[in-house]
C-alpha cells in the first residue's frame, strides 16, 4: 500500500471516474483502527450508498474523500473540472447536522463558502439565488434557522454544499433525524437534484430502505474496521418513485441487503463513533 497524506487529483478524463479509494485504511491516534482497507470506485454521475453497522467507517470513508482527514495508508483520488481550480470546489458536502449559523439567515448560511472563497458579490447572490431556488426555499432565504423546521434546515445545508457547484456530492446521513413524511420528501427532491444537475452522490445512511430507493449501487460494510462485505446494483423503474417504493422489485433488494448486513450485526459492540 501506497502511503498518502492527502487526497490527490485524478485526471478529468480518467476512466470516468469521480473518486476512487486504493488500498485505504484509517488508524486514528487513540490507535482505533476504524477503516479497511477498502478499494472503492465511484464514477461520475453515479448515486452510491455506504451502509453497515454503527462505527463501521463510513462517515471515516466521507472524511477522506472530501481530504477532510488524511488516509493512514493507501490513495485517496477525486476528479475535477478545469474550472475548479479553488480547493474544495469540487466536492460538497452534507453533514448529519445541518450546522447552520444561528445569528444568520438562510441566504447568507448558503453564501458562506463563496464568501470563504472570495466571490465577488454579484456572482455569489446569483448563486445564492439559485441554489435556493434549487432546493424549494427561495421564499425563505430571509428566514433565520430558528424560524425554520428541521427538513428546511437541511434543505439550506444542501443549498450550502450546492453553492459552490460541485461535481461531487457526500452526504452523511443527513435525513436521519427527520420524521418519515420530511425525509420521504427530501428522498424525492434529492433525486430529481440529482437527475438535474448530473452530480456524482456518495450518500450514507443506516437505512437500507433508504438506500436502495435512492441508489444505483448500495455498498454494504463490514464492522470495524470497515470493510466491503458485499454491493448490489439496483435497477428499477425511472424516474423513481411511490410506484418504484411500493413494488415488489423493491422489496426483494431490500430484503437483499438486509439479509448480508444481518450476520455484520452479530459482533461484538465497539464503543466510540467513527463513522
Amino acid at each position: 500500500m501506497i502511503d498518502s497524506a492527502a487526497s490527490s487529483d485524478i485526471a478529468t478524463g480518467s476512466a470516468g471516474l469521480a473518486a476512487s479509494l486504493r488500498g485505504v485504511t484509517k488508524v486514528y491516534d487513540s490507535g482505533v483502527k476504524a477503516l479497511g482497507p477498502i478499494d472503492l470506485d465511484v464514477r461520475r454521475g453515479e448515486f452510491v450508498s455506504l451502509v453497515g453497522p454503527s462505527g463501521c467507517g463510513k462517515s471515516t470513508a466521507l472524511r477522506l474523500i472530501a481530504g477532510l482527514n488524511a488516509p493512514t495508508s493507501g490513495t485517496v483520488e477525486v476528479a475535477h473540472r478545469s474550472d475548479q481550480a479553488r480547493a474544495g470546489a469540487s466536492i460538497g458536502f452534507v453533514f448529519q447536522e445541518p450546522t447552520l449559523m444561528p445569528w444568520a439567515r438562510a441566504r447568507d448560511n448558503v453564501r458562506l463558502p463563496l464568501k470563504l472563497q472570495n466571490m465577488p458579490a454579484a456572482e455569489a447572490n446569483a448563486r445564492v439565488t439559485d441554489a435556493l431556488m434549487q432546493v424549494g426555499l427561495a421564499e425563505f432565504a430571509d428566514a433565520y434557522p430558528r424560524e425554520l423546521s428541521g427538513g428546511m434546515k437541511m434543505r439550506v445545508s444542501l443549498a450550502r454544499a450546492l453553492v459552490t457547484d460541485p461535481d461531487l456530492l457526500l452526504m452523511d446521513e443527513p435525513f436521519a433525524a427527520l420524521d418519515e413524511i420530511s425525509r420521504f420528501r427530501l428522498n424525492d427532491d434529492l433525486l430529481s437534484l440529482w437527475r438535474n444537475l448530473r452530480k456524482t452522490v456518495i450518500f450514507v445512511t443506516h437505512s437500507v430502505f433508504e438506500s436502495v430507493y435512492l441508489s444505483q449501487r448500495v455498498i454494504v460494510m463490514t464492522a470495524r474496521p470497515g470493510r466491503i462485505s458485499a454491493e448490489f446494483r439496483i435497477d428499477g423503474a425511472e424516474p423513481r418513485g411511490e410506484e418504484f417504493r411500493t413494488s415488489a422489485v423493491y422489496a426483494g433488494y431490500c430484503r437483499t441487503v438486509s439479509t448480508a448486513l444481518a450476520p455484520l450485526h452479530s459482533g461484538p459492540l465497539h464503543s466510540g463513533k467513527t463513522g
